[in-house]
């Protein structure tokens, strides 16, 4: 068992449509602007994985507490980047450890 006290916040989405690829970024990019996150990414995959390739973007987070996850949730802007990737996304899958 990890003796670390943050969570980690990890999310995959794929497009709907490969040419909506960098607006599905752009759009995810403004939840760096949510100041609740300790450490915050938003990053095409790379597809080294020959198995997989389903995932076209990961947001990856950490965040001091539960607390700070939730508030990071909460804000406004969360829900602006949602109003814009929901509709251009095929999937979204989301992890937080």
């Amino acid at each position: 068992m990890s003796d670390r006290t943050f969570i980690r916040h990890v999310v995959f989405f794929s497009a709907a449509d490969e040419s909506d690829v960098e607006r599905i970024v752009a759009g995810l990019s403004l939840l760096r602007n949510i100041p609740h996150a300790s450490v915050f990414e938003v990053l095409r995959n790379r597809r080294v994985d020959q198995l997989s390739g389903e995932v076209d973007v990961v947001v990856y987070a950490e965040f001091v507490d539960d607390t700070a996850l939730q508030a990071y949730k909460a804000h406004p802007i969360y829900q602006q980047a949602i109003d814009i990737v929901r509709p251009l996304r095929e999937m979204r899958i989301a992890a937080d450890f």
